[in-house]
C-alpha cells in the first residue's frame, strides 16, 4: 500500500507540501557519545580494499585512518564528548550485601506464591477471605458474559486456514451486504478452541462439520471463538458462518463509495481496502499475514454492475429478481489483507503482455484517461518479470481507479486499487503528473513480488514490503522511464527519511508491534523511505550484481511464504563474495532506530573518523552507560582530485574531501572548521566541483547540524552564499525547502517581513525573474519553476501575482481552452483564490471538474484562502464529505495550516472534532499522523506547547499513546529552541 500524501506534488518554500520534519526534545534509551567506528571505506568508484581484511577496524588501519577504539576505556583523546560520572556520595553496595538481599527477596516471593496458589485466595486488607479465580484475571469477558477462551491479540497458532469459500451479496441501495464463508481449517495441535477475527458483523448461524455451534465474541480485540467439549484432533475440518453487515462508511473493509457523473447523477459502488486489519470487516477470517490460504469468491450483483476480484472470472449465473452471480477462479495462496473485490459500473481497456492480461478500469466519464496507465503498467510488468527472473504468477492484472479511496493505492494481488489522482492521466496532464502516476504504479507492481509472493511474517517487518516496493519503484523508473527525472525525487525521499529518523520519537525499521494502533503507525516514513534508503545503500555496497542475485534467491526460496528480515540478509549473504556479513551490517540499520553522524577531522594528510547516533535534541538527553548503537557504515568519498583512492593518507595537494558520495549512504557528515571552509570555498569558486546530489546533501546536512546545535546558523548562511551561482534543481529545491521551514516559523510569530527577506534576499531573485510561464516538458525544470514562482507569488515578488491572475482570467473566460501549464496551475489558482470572485469561480470549477489533477489543485487553492469564514466552511465540508470528499480532509488541513490566517482555526477544529475525525480515520493511521503534524508542527511558543500537551493527554486510549503525538510535542519544543537561539542572528544578518 502507498499512502497518498507520499506522492503529493513537491511544494516550494512557502507552500511546505512536504511533511515538515519534526524534532523531539526528550529521549529515553539512546547514547549520544561519539563511538569508535565500524566503517566500510571506499573511494569513489572503488569496490574492494583488501580481500584478507578480518574486520572493519583492520581495514581502516590499512587505509591510514585513525579510529577511536570500541572499548570505552580506550577512546580517542580527540573526542569532545565524555561520559559524565555521578558526583553524589552514594556508593555501590558490596557483592555480599547484594547477594543477601536477593536471597531474602526470593524467599519472600516464594512464600507469597505458596499462599496465593496453594491456599487459593486473594489477598485483601482483611486477610485471605476471597477465593482466588485466576481465570477471571487472565481471560477477558465476551459479549454474553462468558469467559473468552483466548487472552492475546495475536491468534493462537494451533489452527490455520487452508481455503476460504466466500459468497457475498452487497445491496447498493440499502448499503448492506449478506455473506457466507466456508473455511477449511487445519488443526496442527489438539485444541478445544478455534479463534479467528470478526468485526462489525451480525453472525446469524455457524456450523462446524455440519453441526450448529455456539460462538463467543470479544469486540475490543475483534475476535470470535468456537469452544468444543473435547479436544479437536489433528486434521482438517470445515467451519461455515453466515452473517450480515453494513457496508463500511469509512475507507476500510467492504465500503461504499460514490461519485457524481457529468450528468449530475450520483453513482454508487462498493470496494475493499483490507490492509492492514480490515479483511475481518468483510468476512470472518484469520486476519494475520502469516495465515496464508487460498480463496474462492462468488459475488451476487445487479446486472447493471460488474464485479471484480483477485482472480479471473470463471462464470456468471443468472438468478431471480434480475440478479447475477459471478464466480472467480481459486486464488493463489495469499494473506487475507490482499483479498479484494469491487462492484461498480466501470469501463476498461486491456492489453496482453508476458502471458498476462493487463486492464485499467475507471468510471465511464474518464475512459479517455486510462491509456497512459495501461502502457506504463505493461512496460513495468515486463521489467519486473525480467529483473526478478520470476514471472508474475497470475493470468490477469487489473488496475482500478476508485473515486473514494483514502490511500494512494493498494497492491491487492491481481486487483490493484488506486486513487483516481494516482492512476488517471488526461490530455492536459504534465510530465510531473505522469511522474506521480508512474511512481505509484511502479510501487504497486513491485509489491506483486515483495509483499504478495513473499510476505512479511508480521507487521513488525512491514519494511520488507514497503521499503522494497519504494526502492524498486525508483530503480525501475530510472531504467524504464529515464526522462521522468526520478533520481532527484528519490534524493528528496532520502532527505525526508533522515529528517524523520533524527527524532527521538522515531523507531527501528523492524520494531515490536502488537496493538492495532501500533500496526497502523508502522505505515510511516521509516518503513517506506528509510527502508528504501538502506536498500539503496546496500546495493551500492555490494558488487557484480550481487544485490539482484540475492533478491532472486530470496524470492525463489520463499515463494508463497512468509519471512523476516534475517531471511533476506541470509539470501544476500549466500550470493555475496565480499568480505562482510550482510546480516551483521544490515542489522545495525534495522534493529536500532536512527542513523549515524560521521565526523571528519583532518590533520595534514591524515583523516580521523568517528561516529555517533545523530539526534537533533541530543544535548538535552543524559548519556546511557549501556548503549551499543554502532552502525556498520559503507563510507564513500570524493576529493578535488576525483581519483580512486586506496588509503585515507591523503596527498598534500588535496584541497577538500567530501564523504557520502551522491548521498547513497543513510547518514550525515560533519566536518571540522577547516573542512567546511574548504568545501564552501570550493563551491563559491566553481559549483560544479561537486555533483548536484552532493551539493544538495551538503545543504541538507548543514541545516540538520545547525538544528542539533553542532554548527551555528551563521555557518549555514555562509554555505548559502554560494547559492547565487546555483542552477540545478536538486540543491535549489532543498535550499528552498529548508528555508521554507524557517519562513513558516517566522510567519506564525508575525515576523513576516523578516521571513520574506530571508527567503528571497539576492539568492533566488534572478532565478524567479527568469522563469517562463509557458508550457515546459522537462520534469526537472518544471519542479524548480513551480517552487520558485509559487514562493514569488505568495510574497508578491516580481509582479508574479499579476501574471498569475492574468493567466487565470484567460483560462476561465476561454472556458479552459487557454491552457495553464499543469505545473503552474496550483500557483495560479492560489492567487485567484485570494479574492471573493476568484474563490467562487474555483469552487464552481471544483464541483464540476472531472480532471483529477486539476480538481486536487483547485481544492488546495480553495483551502489557501485568508477568509476565516471560508476556512471554517471548507474544514466542515471536507470532514463531513457533503461537498468535498472526506478523503481530502488531511490535504485540506495541511494546506490551511501553512497560512497564518488559518492555522489556529484548524487546530481548534481538530480539538473540537477529534471524535468525528477518529471515526473517519483509524487511530494511528497515516491520515491521523498527517492531521496531527499539520496542526502542530509550526507552533513555537510555550502557550501552544502546554495546550497541545493538555489536549493529547486528555485523549486517553483514543490517541494519547500514539508515536505521532510524542513527535508533535517534541517538534514544538525544538521550534521554541530554534527561535530562541537564532532569531537574533537572522535579524542581524538581514
Amino acid at each position: 500500500m502507498i499512502e497518498n500524501s507520499m506522492f503529493e506534488e513537491e511544494p516550494d518554500v512557502v507552500d511546505l507540501a512536504k511533511e515538515s520534519p519534526s524534532y523531539p526534545i526528550d529521549s529515553d534509551d539512546v547514547v549520544y557519545e561519539p563511538r569508535s567506528s565500524r566503517l566500510l571505506v571506499r573511494g569513489l568508484g572503488e569496490n574492494d580494499l583488501d580481500e584478507d581484511e578480518e574486520d572493519y577496524e583492520s581495514s581502516a588501519r590499512l587505509l591510514g585512518m585513525s579510529f577511536m577504539n570500541r572499548s570505552s576505556n580506550q577512546r580517542s583523546a580527540a573526542s569532545s564528548y565524555t561520559r559524565q560520572q555521578h558526583s553524589g556520595s552514594c556508593s555501590k553496595p558490596s557483592t555480599k550485601t547484594m547477594v543477601a538481599g536477593v536471597v531474602v527477596l526470593v524467599l519472600v516471593a516464594s512464600m507469597l506464591m505458596v499462599f496465593y496458589f496453594l491456599l487459593g485466595c486473594t489477598f485483601t486488607t482483611a486477610g485471605c477471605q476471597k477465593p482466588n479465580s485466576t481465570m477471571d484475571r487472565i481471560y477477558p469477558i465476551s459479549t454474553n458474559g462468558e469467559l473468552f477462551p483466548w487472552a492475546e491479540l495475536r491468534l493462537p497458532p494451533s489452527v490455520q486456514p487452508v481455503h476460504y469459500s466466500i459468497s457475498l451479496h452487497p445491496n447498493l441501495t440499502l448499503m448492506t451486504f449478506q455473506g457466507s464463508v466456508s473455511i477449511l481449517v487445519q488443526v496442527l495441535h489438539e485444541t478445544k478452541n478455534i479463534v479467528l477475527h470478526s468485526s462489525d458483523m451480525n453472525i446469524i448461524t455457524a456450523t462446524f462439520e455440519g453441526k450448529e455451534v455456539h460462538f463467543l465474541e470479544y469486540k475490543p480485540w475483534q475476535q470470535i471463538a468456537f469452544k468444543f467439549p473435547e479436544d479437536l484432533k489433528k486434521g482438517q475440518y470445515v467451519l461455515n458462518i453466515n452473517y450480515t453487515a453494513n457496508l463500511s462508511s469509512s475507507f476500510d473493509g467492504f465500503y461504499n463509495s460514490s461519485y457524481v457523473d457529468t450528468n449530475g447523477i450520483k453513482r454508487v459502488l462498493a470496494a475493499t481496502q483490507f490492509e492492514p486489519l480490515a479483511a475481518r470487516k468483510a468476512f470472518p477470517c484469520f486476519d494475520e499475514p502469516a495465515f496464508k490460504s487460498t480463496f474462492t469468491i462468488k459475488m451476487t450483483r445487479e446486472s447493471k454492475y460488474i464485479s471484480l476480484s483477485n482472480m479471473p472470472k470463471v462464470k456468471t449465473t443468472d438468478l431471480k429478481n434480475g440478479l447475477q452471480e459471478d464466480e472467480f477462479e481459486k486464488s493463489v495462496k495469499m494473506s487475507t489483507y490482499l483479498v479484494a473485490f469491487i462492484v461498480a459500473d466501470f469501463i476498461s481497456v486491456s492489453n496482453n503482455v508476458s502471458k498476462t492480461t493487463v486492464s485499467v478500469y475507471a468510471v465511464p466519464d474518464k475512459k479517455e484517461e486510462v491509456q497512459y496507465a495501461l502502457d506504463t503498467a505493461c512496460k513495468l510488468l515486463e521489467f519486473y518479470n525480467t529483473f526478478f527472473e520470476n514471472d508474475y504468477p497470475l493470468s490477469k492484472m487489473d488496475l482500478v481507479a476508485i473515486p473514494d479511496f483514502l490511500a494512494g493505492a493498494m497492491e491487492n494481488w491481481g486487483l490493484i486499487t488506486f486513487r483516481e489522482t494516482t492512476l488517471l492521466v488526461g490530455s492536459n496532464s504534465s510530465s510531473i503528473d505522469k511522474q506521480l502516476v508512474t511512481s505509484v504504479i511502479a510501487h504497486e507492481l513491485a509489491h506483486q513480488w515483495f509483499g504478495n509472493l513473499v510476505t512479511m511474517r508480521w507487521w513488525n517487518d512491514l519494511w520488507l514490503n514497503e521499503g522494497f516496493a519504494t526502492y524498486m519503484q525508483y530503480m525501475s523508473i530510472e531504467t524504464v522511464f529515464p526522462g521522468l527525472d526520478i533520481d532527484t525525487e528519490f534524493l528528496n525521499v532520502r532527505f525526508k527519511a533522515l529528517a524523520k529518523d533524527a527524532l527521538n520519537s522515531s523507531h527501528p525499521v523492524s520494531t515490536v508491534v502488537s496493538t492495532p494502533e501500533q500496526v497502523e503507525e508502522m505505515f510511516d516514513s521509516v518503513s517506506y523511505e528509510k527502508g528504501a534508503s538502506i536498500l539503496l545503500m546496500l546495493n551500492a555496497t555490494l558488487t557484480d550484481g550481487e544485490f539482484r542475485k540475492g533478491v532472486i534467491e530470496y524470492l525463489q526460496k520463499y515463494n508463497l511464504s512468509n519471512t523476516e528480515s534475517e531471511d533476506l540478509w541470509n539470501s544476500l549473504s549466500q550470493v555475496s563474495k565480499q568480505n562482510l556479513s550482510v546480516s551483521e551490517m544490515m542489522n545495525t540499520w534495522t534493529v536500532h532506530k536512527g542513523f549515524p553522524l560521521v565526523t571528519v577531522k583532518r590533520s595534514g594528510t591524515q583523516v580521523t573518523l568517528t561516529q555517533e547516533h545523530f539526534l537533533l535534541n541530543k544535548k538535552f538527553i543524559p548519556v546511557a552507560p549501556d548503549d551499543i548503537s554502532l552502525w556498520h557504515i559503507p563510507l564513500t568519498y570524493v576529493t578535488d582530485k576525483c581519483s580512486v583512492l586506496t588509503t585515507l593518507n591523503l596527498p598534500d595537494q588535496v584541497k577538500w574531501l567530501k564523504f557520502n558520495f551522491r548521498s547513497d549512504g543513510f547518514y550525515i557528515v560533519h566536518y571540522d572548521e577547516e573542512g567546511w571552509k574548504d568545501l564552501i570555498g570550493a563551491l563559491k569558486e566553481d559549483v560544479n566541483v561537486l555533483t548536484c546530489k552532493d551539493r544538495a546533501a551538503l545543504i541538507n546536512n548543514i541545516f540538520a547540524l545547525s538544528r542539533s546545535g553542532k554548527v551555528s546558523f551563521r555557518q549555514v548562511l555562509n554555505l548559502m552564499d554560494y547559492m547565487r551561482n546555483e542552477t540545478e534543481t536538486a540543491p535549489l529545491t532543498e535550499a528552498l525547502f529548508q528555508l521554507g521551514q524557517i519562513y513558516r516559523l517566522l510567519d506564525k510569530r508575525s515576523e513576516l517581513n523578516l521571513a520574506s527577506r530571508m527567503t528571497v534576499s539576492d539568492h533566488f531573485g534572478s532565478l524567479m525573474e527568469n522563469q517562463s510561464w509557458d508550457l515546459e516538458t522537462s520534469v526537472s525544470k518544471m519542479t524548480l519553476r513551480s517552487a520558485l514562482l509559487e514562493m514569488a507569488c505568495s510574497l508578491n515578488i516580481r509582479n508574479c501575482a499579476t501574471q498569475a491572475k492574468h493567466l487565470f482570467d484567460q483560462w476561465f473566460t476561454s472556458n479552459k481552452t487557454s491552457q495553464i501549464p499543469s505545473d503552474l496551475m496550483r500557483t495560479v489558482f492560489k492567487v485567484a483564490a485570494q479574492t471573493d470572485e476568484g474563490w467562487g469561480k474555483l469552487l464552481d470549477v471544483y464541483k464540476h471538474s472531472i480532471n483529477d489533477p486539476e480538481k486536487r489543485k483547485t481544492l488546495e487553492a480553495l483551502a489557501s484562502t485568508q477568509d476565516v469564514r471560508k476556512i471554517i466552511w471548507i474544514l466542515q465540508k471536507s470532514l463531513d464529505g457533503s461537498e468535498i470528499q472526506t478523503q481530502e480532509f488531511p490535504l485540506v488541513m495541511k494546506t490551511i495550516c501553512k497560512n497564518f490566517a488559518g492555522y489556529l482555526y484548524a487546530w481548534d477544529f481538530v480539538k473540537e472534532n477529534w471524535d468525528k475525525i477518529t471515526q473517519k480515520f483509524p487511530v494511528g493511521s497515516f491520515a491521523i499522523q498527517s492531521i496531527i503534524i499539520s496542526a502542530t508542527s509550526q507552533f513555537s511558543t510555550k502557550t501552544h506547547l502546554v495546550e497541545a500537551q493538555n489536549f493529547f493527554t486528555s485523549l486517553g486510549t483514543k490517541g494519547s499513546q500514539m508515536r505521532i503525538v510524542q513527535e508533535a510535542v517534541e517538534t514544538i519544543k525544538l521550534n521554541m529552541r530554534w527561535m530562541e537561539n537564532n532569531l537574533n542572528t537572522l535579524q542581524s544578518w538581514l
